[in-house]
């Protein structure tokens, strides 16, 4: 069958089942055996079958995109745009484009990112269902926020919504969601500190209604109140920059010079409590030479996001590495599967970290 296009109907018979079987077992849908979906997926890659999308999204009356909405300050972030491009490179794998919808359009604008189109009118209740639904066949909010106007009504947009992280607002439930566990995170950073010598540490909490801002808050309190240790607490903007770090670690040191190890949350801005250190005299690592009477404290340096900025930084600085790409991939995966039949609606899955520890808390390799 190499002369011309083998079609469906050359897969079903030569895998012996009917055309719409075939069809089911190819698109994860129905109601088919493993094992004769197995088999017709092996038939279909032997003869060297190729879907036509084009048609299999007019037989769906579907868009052929999924929808991806980022939070506003997401473009000056590389954990987002490294989320984006995760997510990007799945949906292009179920042959599905990716339309990135504007921020500045969900209160009644029409222009997006690259071209596309961002949910007009996105600002109350079912505001979003004409316009997002028409055009997608599914949505992706990432780190939905309470205080986002455009939220609920991307959530009541008539198509299925998978979240990244949990949205705690009153408004109706994602179809699915893929959550990280943000507690434990921040709990294995300041475990790390105080094992590694640190008596009073201290965080940079991100401001915000997001599930990730308001857990590392709270488990800056909780962990503190369970090991007995007065956390020094201070709220920064979600997307601080590295002078606002560095101008809120200024105040911090000066005010508390007992703080020993300071843990930045947002992506990116761990170098401006570097330069806060240099400019207080304060040497950072535990390798860095014991202060003796009248001489700075050491100071050591996490942060709750790993990306260039915290392993390019002098020194490296010890990172909650949230891979990003793997976790956008994750979120597109879900809403796949989930229009596809492949799992189903109030699906929550778990994404993975892991704590990259570097020079800024410990001594030798890391």
């Amino acid at each position: 069958m190499t002369s011309r296009t083998v079609t469906l109907l050359d897969v079903a018979r030569t895998a012996g089942v009917s055309k719409s079987t075939a069809s089911d077992a190819l698109q994860g849908s129905g109601r088919v055996a493993e094992a004769t979906r197995d088999r017709v997926r092996a038939v279909a890659e032997e003869l060297g079958y190729r879907p036509n999308s084009a048609a299999r999204r007019l037989r769906r009356s579907s868009t052929g995109a999924i929808g991806l909405h980022l939070p506003q300050t997401a473009t000056r972030l590389d954990y987002y745009m490294n989320l984006a491009f995760g997510a990007v490179a799945r949906a292009q794998e179920e042959g599905l484009d990716v339309v990135l919808l504007a921020p500045a359009s969900t209160v009644g604008g029409t222009g997006g990112a690259g071209g596309a189109t961002g949910p007009g009118g996105a600002t109350g209740p079912g505001g979003a269902s004409g316009p997002v639904a028409s055009r997608v066949d599914g949505l992706l909010v990432i780190d939905p926020e309470v205080g986002d106007s455009a939220v609920p009504g991307l959530l009541d947009a008539g198509v299925p919504v998978v979240t990244g992280e949990r949205y705690l607002g009153p408004t109706a439930a994602p179809t699915g969601a893929v959550i990280c566990d943000n507690a434990a995170s921040l709990t294995a950073l300041l475990d790390h500190v105080t094992e590694r010598g640190a008596r009073r540490p201290a965080v940079l909490a991100p401001a915000g209604t997001s599930a990730w801002a308001t857990a590392l808050r709270a488990t800056a309190a909780s962990w503190g109140q369970e090991h007995g240790v007065d956390v020094a607490l201070r709220t920064v903007p979600f997307a601080a920059t590295p002078g606002e770090a560095e101008e809120t670690t200024l105040a911090l040191l000066r005010a508390d010079p007992a703080v020993d190890a300071v843990i930045c949350a947002p992506d990116g801005a761990a170098p401006g409590v570097l330069r806060a250190a240099a400019t207080l005299g304060r040497p950072v690592g535990p390798g860095a030479p014991r202060a003796t009477a009248g001489e700075p404290t050491p100071l050591l340096v996490a942060s709750c996001v790993d990306g260039t900025a915290t392993r390019s930084a002098e020194p490296p600085v010890t990172a909650v590495d949230l891979r990003p790409a793997a976790y956008g991939r994750a979120c597109a995966e879900l809403l796949c599967d989930i229009l596809a039949g492949r799992t189903p609606p109030d699906t929550v899955r778990r994404h993975a970290w892991a704590l990259e520890t570097r020079a800024s808390t410990t001594t030798g390799p890391a």
